[in-house]
């Protein structure tokens, strides 16, 4: 394993700690923005309800973000890296298959977050003009704004980075600072710290309830937050998490401090069209300003979730839930990539949400529901893994209960935005969710009914093809990918090719084997020698976030082979052979169609029709690979599922 990584949790910085400013509080870190807001909605405004209601968002950013994932969560890493899939990964190892649900359910969810965060964060920073120009349409702007966003990821996140980390500083101080000069004003707010305030507005109000689902948009950054703990190390979140949250609690009580102050007024009187208590806390003169400052950590709150994006679509293809897509490598930083088709994917799907909802008030509705199922997913993913670690039941139990009770408490509240806009990040959740489960079951049913032989039965075959001068040579080095995880087995259609779909000889076999292993960085392999001079087995072992670029991988193993005297890859031709010319390498890569002869059962004809339908958008087989097309021959090969055993053929005369 990388040595990095293995520092990683250890290492404290300052460097670290305002790389994590940059990439890892985004999301949470604009959520004052719109979150005060949202909770007072266009009523008049009233001192219990914004008590209560701040009292509420410190008391979910204390259980939820700090105990739940900065203290809890953030230690269950998989060799430095977080995230749903991550942990997954980790609680595989259990062997309870059924939790592949919330795994599958999770990553969707946040997934589908991922494309309505760009737009309320950006759409709420963006309203400030309004102040200005009550008048002006946004939804432009916004657009705009989020295509340049986009467009830049393919230059990776690193340069960016670099702007990113003061730019949120300052976001953060400013946030503080406009809080601290506003409780100066009013100290009093600091009462809502107790929990009292918080528990009177959900019992006594008739609509406190509800309000719950206003205040969980405080705490929707903290899946992402755990999804980046690779980028940064667990120590330099822990630490600046104390700044930022300092920075956020301040800023919310400014915020009540104020309200509370103008208790029986409106926020449309107080700030005409664009009455939100964000910009109402700002002196006239610096408003401009804080609309900049708000613009540009709305933009990086964007980022965040977008590269957070790519991981989880990287680690959902490594763990066979996602269809195999390209993906580009746009710096040397280990775990920077960038992933074209669902970048564009992203952008097209936040621009539809911009046009639908058009302002970021109506975009609150939607906002929410999808990321506390994904929440909700982690918890149950948490309580195994904690099982897995040989924690005490006395610690789990109520732990466990305590976040279910919240978290169900949370999804309450937010299903009644469902038909107020939820409904469209569910619909984008369930929509991945089905390509996730198709892509997964197909590729069980497959492995199935793939038949593996034993090598040992046909070493004597191999050896007399090898020999035999009648038949054309085919290619001196001749390479089959193979799924078969033992040395000594091979797939039967592997055999076919070589012996039977036009009999292929060659000087040297090679099998060679991607084994994609539950941690996330790891690159080693292992040569086994099968018969000396004609057939090796090349095993590779990668980590779920390594790109597989199988042609130069493989290109270094014969290398050191060559370096070590293991094998001779000079042209077996004489001519060539003489002046030292290395021998040519062709690799056989079997593509798979549903034979007409399969008898399916109806859901297995659904997900099998569904899940070729979705193979033709996705990446071919040597591109997923990362082999040169000129070296490589295709070949088809039917699948029967389910074939009728015996044709009932009668002969007659």
């Amino acid at each position: 394993m990388d040595t990095s990584h293995k520092n990683l949790h250890s290492k404290l910085s300052l460097g670290g700690l305002l790389i994590s400013l940059g990439i890892i509080y985004g999301d949470i870190g604009t959520s004052p923005l719109y979150v005060m807001k949202a909770i007072l909605g266009d009523g008049i405004i009233n001192a219990d309800i914004v008590l209560g209601g701040v009292s509420a968002v410190f008391w979910t950013l204390t259980l939820q973000t700090t105990i739940k994932y900065v203290i809890i969560t953030l230690g269950a890493d998989n060799h430095g890296e977080g995230g749903i899939f991550a942990l997954y990964a980790l609680v595989k190892k259990t062997k309870i298959k059924w939790l592949i649900v919330p795994a599958i359910i999770g990553g969707s969810a946040l997934l589908a977050d991922g494309i309505i965060t760009p737009p309320i964060s950006v759409s709420s920073a963006i309203e400030g003009i309004k102040t200005y120009y009550p008048q002006i349409n946004t939804i432009p702007i916004v657009i705009g704004i989020l295509f340049v966003l986009f467009s830049i990821q393919q230059f990776g996140s690193k340069l960016v980075g670099k702007f990113f980390a003061p730019m949120m500083l300052i976001w953060f101080s400013m946030l503080g600072i406009l809080g601290v000069i506003q409780i100066t004003k009013y100290p009093e707010v600091f009462k809502a710290f107790n929990p009292y305030y918080a528990y009177n507005l959900l019992s006594a109000h008739p609509d406190g309830f509800f309000v719950l689902g206003f205040v969980f948009l405080c705490t929707t950054g903290a899946e992402a937050l755990y999804s980046d703990m690779g980028h940064c190390g667990r120590k330099n979140i822990r630490i600046s998490w104390i700044f930022v949250k300092s920075a956020l609690v301040l800023n919310y009580f400014g915020q009540a401090a104020f309200l509370i102050h103008h208790e029986g007024a409106t926020l449309q009187t107080l700030g005409g069209a664009n009455g939100n208590p964000f910009y109402l806390i700002m002196a006239d003169w610096f408003q401009p300003i804080g609309i900049v400052i708000a613009t540009l950590a709305a933009v990086i709150a964007s980022q965040a979730l977008i590269s957070g994006s790519f991981t989880l679509i990287n680690e959902a293809m490594r763990l066979n839930f996602w269809p195999k897509v390209k993906i580009k490598y746009p710096t040397e930083l280990k775990g920077q990539l960038y992933i074209p088709s669902i970048n564009w994917l992203l952008f097209f799907g936040c621009v539809g949400i911009v046009l639908h909802f058009e302002e970021s008030g109506n975009m609150e509705h939607a906002y929410g529901l999808a990321i506390i199922l994904c929440m909700i997913m982690t918890t149950i993913l948490l309580n195994f893994y904690l099982i897995m670690k040989r924690v005490k039941l006395y610690f789990i139990v109520p732990l466990i209960t305590i976040y279910l009770a919240i978290e169900f408490s949370f999804l309450a509240a937010n299903i009644t935005k469902f038909a107020e806009g939820g409904y469209v990040t569910l619909i984008i959740a369930m929509m991945l969710i089905s390509v996730m489960t198709i892509w997964f079951l197909a590729k069980k049913i497959s492995k199935s009914y793939t038949k593996i032989v034993k090598i040992e039965d046909y070493k004597k075959v191999l050896k007399e093809l090898g020999a035999d001068l009648t038949i054309p040579k085919y290619a001196t080095h001749l390479v089959y990918m193979t799924n078969a995880n033992r040395v000594n087995e091979i797939e039967e259609k592997v055999m076919y090719s070589i012996l039977q779909k036009r009999p292929k000889r060659a000087d040297i076999y090679w099998f060679v084997h991607v084994n994609i292993l539950s941690e996330p960085y790891r690159t080693d392999y292992k040569v086994t020698e099968i018969m000396k001079d004609d057939l090796y087995r090349v095993d590779f072992n990668l980590g779920f976030r390594e790109p597989t670029k199988i042609n130069l991988m493989f290109r270094e193993v014969i290398r050191d082979m060559v370096k070590n005297g293991e094998v001779d890859i000079t042209s077996r031709y004489e001519s060539l052979n003489k002046n030292n010319i290395i021998g040519d390498f062709k690799f056989v890569l079997s593509e798979k169609f549903l034979s007409n002869d399969s008898d399916l059962r109806w859901h297995e004809k659904l997900i099998m029709n569904s899940y070729f339908m979705i193979k033709k958008l996705s990446l071919s087989e040597e591109g997923a690979f990362g082999l040169d097309s000129s070296s490589v021959k295709i070949e088809k090969f039917p699948m029967v599922l389910h074939a009728p055993e015996k044709m009932c053929l009668t002969r007659i005369k």
